[in-house]
């Protein structure tokens, strides 16, 4: 087990800040706009601000106190008046000051929730507004940090981020993963570097037992996919006593490799890249595995269609992909290809197997993503029974005003 950081180590941690709750800049509400704001929404939209000449004007991310209409403070926030989210809320108190002190509390409070969750340091560290930072995304992989500021508060704020995570976990390299598509939305360029320290020796990740190689610097997102980590678990487990798994956008192989491990006699791991299918059989002879798992350069919907059609079957078939709407216009399209993958992950799966389907598509919500799975199936001509619906781990919880955010569904079938 990790050693627990101390009240007193963070307490520590009180440089000077540039924030001055005396003469920071104004924003207010309109009139009929306050409601949201005052039952605990973090988001403030900007056609609920009064977006006079003077809010145009202030840079995106600028440190404001938001107001009502009546001149009651509502908090402190950061504002970009180019954003559809103009204001996302940092402390309802107007007057506190956003330095290295507040987020070295914010950052103690994330860090104990984990120690409490987890045995080892290995886990999302920051989870943006559900742990009161928006925009911010921390991983932590032991004494490696990587950082993703996806506002233009944030990135505005990142340096007091930076000298928060250095002084109180002492890491031993910091890397900024500021190439997520939401960063366009707020007008920032994207960027990919080493913030702090070196990365000289192999990144490796322990969870449910095995090892994974990461590399944070070109790994899709920040390396690795923590909130499925519960489900990958769950999976495994029911692969011992010999099953056979297929394992469709297995990336670097988080999924196949822990089946293995639980006893699968075989898995078939197929991806569409190079660099995520050779991380993966490298985490396979790290977990000594090697010798049951085949990985395979492919598209995953082709692959498919040409295992149904020599007649092949799994015990396990696990579908995981990418999201497939990163738009609301999308949504339509994507439920189609859920509803494809869903059919195609259904024909491959044997009499009594199990079949997992995920989607971490924001965009698409749980009841749609449900009905596009059971369409997938009554088209494959199977029946079966959900025995397990689950989203991401708990060190990606949730805001308790911003349900939309539990990004993640997922659903396991046994199917008949």
């Amino acid at each position: 087990m990790e050693p627990t950081i101390s009240a007193t180590d963070f307490a520590s941690i009180a440089a000077p800040s540039a924030d001055d709750p005396g003469t920071r800049p104004t924003v207010t509400l309109l009139p009929a706009a306050k409601r949201r704001a005052e039952t605990g929404h973090p988001w403030i939209y900007s056609n609920e601000v009064l977006m006079d000449e003077a809010a145009r004007a202030l840079p995106g991310g600028t440190l404001v106190t938001m107001c009502r209409a009546d001149g009651a403070a509502l908090g402190v926030a950061m504002f970009n008046p180019h954003s559809l989210v103009a204001a996302r809320l940092l402390d309802r108190d107007p007057d506190r000051v956003i330095g290295t002190r507040f987020f070295g509390r914010r950052i103690e409070r994330a860090l104990r929730l984990r120690q409490q969750l987890f045995d080892e340091p290995f886990y999302r560290l920051v989870h943006a507004e559900a742990d009161g930072l928006p925009g911010l995304v921390v991983e932590r992989f032991d004494d490696v940090l990587v950082v993703q500021s996806n506002t233009a508060g944030m990135a505005q704020l990142e340096p007091l981020v930076l000298e928060t995570l250095s002084a109180a976990l002492k890491p031993r390299a910091i890397v900024l993963r500021n190439d997520s598509p939401a960063r366009a939305q707020e007008g920032l360029l994207p960027e990919v570097r080493l913030a702090a320290g070196a990365l000289d020796t192999r990144l490796l990740l322990l969870e449910n037992g095995a090892l994974f190689p990461i590399d944070p610097l070109a790994g899709q997102k920040t390396g690795w996919f923590f909130d499925q980590r519960r489900n990958r678990g769950f999976i495994a487990a029911l692969a011992k006593g010999g099953a056979r798994v297929l394992d469709l956008y297995c990336y670097t192989g988080g999924f196949a490799v822990q089946a293995a491990r639980a006893g699968a006699v075989q898995t078939l791991a197929i991806d569409r890249s190079e660099k995520a299918l050779a991380l993966a059989e490298e985490a396979a002879v790290l977990s000594g595995v090697d010798a049951c798992c085949v990985f395979q350069r492919g598209e995953a919907f082709a692959e498919a269609e040409r295992l149904a059609a020599e007649g092949q079957r799994f015990d396990i078939v696990i579908a995981d992909p990418p999201a497939f709407a990163k738009s609301r216009k999308e949504v339509p399209a994507a439920l189609r290809g859920y509803r494809k993958l869903a059919r195609l992950a259904a024909a491959l799966t044997s009499r009594g197997g199990f079949m997992f389907v995920a989607s971490c598509s924001y965009n698409i919500g749980e009841t749609e993503f449900a009905e596009a799975v059971r369409r997938g199936l009554a088209d494959a001509g199977r029946s079966g029974r959900i025995i397990r619906t689950a989203g991401a781990g708990p060190d990606h919880p949730v805001h308790p005003a911003l349900p939309e955010t539990a990004y993640l569904k997922s659903t396991t079938l046994s199917l008949d």
